[in-house]
């Protein structure tokens, strides 16, 4: 009997309506406004550089969902075992969360400068209440629903991308940021952003009829297209001289296109964020209605995203990034150097000392952009010390990687052992 599943096409709509997102646009900013010197081509290399990790990161864990045919956190199971699943499908729910609220806000306050007399709450009930819809419709009852929605939104980013990069303003020179980021500090948030969908593409790759390529178009359309949501900030900054996304949607052209991306995008995001909590949470309650779980998520957010979030969002998105830099570099040696299949007790252990290594290099090369330092500020002398020139993403991946590599022959004797 054929078993029925996603198609290729399918899965590059889904990552294409994740990267099209108000969120990646207003980071585009930031990195504009936020660059030492200012310079378009260094800022526009740095993104690139990260994206494209970034995207051979997705690639590398979606394989690993489609090969195992197991959602994100299933797969999680096999290096870092019950205990440590059940860390990392805790930390991904709360992301999801954190993301969920962090995509409502940014819509709604982009879409309030274009309906400046409706209140901000009354925005993000609505975006709310649409996603918890897409949510209920389901992935399978939606392609047609979102064949058409991703139509629409690509004509509506690209009419957005022309006439921000036809406006004027490109001989400004930007207002300089407090703190200015270097080259490696934009590739560290240009990473940031695929690293969070990392624990969420298997949940789709494992559905795939043709899992390679499906996995293939997963990655790279998302990598193409966040590349453009980030280059619509960076030229919205340069062009417009304008860093707020609601200023630059006004400016954009007619309210209505740009009220259709804010709430398209919003929606096709933001509904991959909360139906993704509801598969973590799967996880941890094996019973967990994951429908309603996300449908949960989507209120949890709407609260946040009234309440205001979007104070640290920067050190947000460092924060994933520590967590989930280590635990992809695990997994990806576990499933494709060690081929290790099934959970031990001795390799879990190993896999979660190997995170957190992992982990800690991540915050100490950080140096000042350490989500530590913004929390305690009077570790900012030690941090500032010993930050490292390649960013943190990279050795944070490489320590994970040969720690777990180095201790792997003790877990073949340790399993030996169990086996006589």
């Amino acid at each position: 009997m054929k078993t029925s599943g996603t198609s290729v096409f399918s899965n590059g709509l889904i990552w294409f309506g994740a990267a099209v997102s108000i969120a990646e646009i207003e980071v585009g900013t930031q990195l504009a406004s936020s660059a030492t010197g200012g310079r378009f081509g260094t800022v526009l290399l740095a993104m690139l550089l990260g994206h494209i990790a970034g995207g051979l990161l997705l690639f590398g864990v979606g394989l690993i969902g489609a090969g195992m045919r197991m959602n994100g956190m299933d797969c999680v199971k096999v290096p870092f075992g019950r205990i440590g699943a059940s860390f990392f499908a805790g930390a991904n729910v709360l992301q999801l969360i954190g993301w969920t609220a962090v995509m409502i806000a940014t819509g709604a306050g982009a879409a309030q400068a274009l309906l400046p007399t409706v209140p901000l709450w009354a925005l993000c009930v609505f975006l709310g209440v649409l996603v918890a819809l897409w949510i209920r419709i389901g992935l399978g009852n939606a392609v047609k629903l979102n064949t058409v929605a991703m139509a629409l939104l690509f004509v509506l980013s690209l009419v957005l991308f022309v006439r921000v990069a036809s406006g004027n303003g490109g001989s400004e020179v930007l207002e300089a940021a407090e703190t200015p980021l270097g080259f490696w500090d934009i590739v560290e948030l240009s990473i940031a952003m695929p690293l969070s969908w990392l624990p969420l593409i298997a949940d789709y790759t494992k559905e795939a009829e043709r899992p390679v390529p499906a996995v293939f178009a997963s990655a790279l359309v998302y990598t193409i297209t966040s590349c453009w949501m980030y280059g619509i900030g960076l030229s919205a900054a340069y062009c417009l001289g304008k860093t707020d996304i609601g200023q630059i949607m006004l400016l954009a052209g007619p309210g209505v296109i740009g009220l259709l991306i804010v709430v398209f995008s919003t929606v096709t995001t933001t509904f991959l964020d909360a139906y993704s909590a509801g598969e973590s949470a799967k996880s941890l309650e094996p019973r967990m209605p994951a429908k309603w779980f996300g449908v949960a998520v989507c209120a949890a957010g709407v609260a946040l995203a009234i309440y205001g979030v979007m104070d640290r969002y920067l050190n947000f998105l460092y924060l994933i990034a520590s967590v989930f830099a280590p635990m992809a570099a695990v997994q990806l040696v576990d499933y494709f150097v060690l081929h290790r299949r099934s959970a031990t007790s001795v390799g879990s252990m190993v896999s979660i000392l190997a995170w957190a290594v992992g982990f800690s290099v991540y915050h100490l090369c950080s140096g000042t952009y350490s989500p530590f330092v913004a929390f305690f500020p009077g570790l900012e002398p030690v941090f500032s010390k010993i930050a490292s020139p390649f960013g943190a993403s990279l050795p944070a991946m490489v320590a994970a990687a040969i720690v777990a590599i180095a201790l792997s022959p003790f877990c073949r004797n340790a399993c030996a052992g169990e086996n006589r």
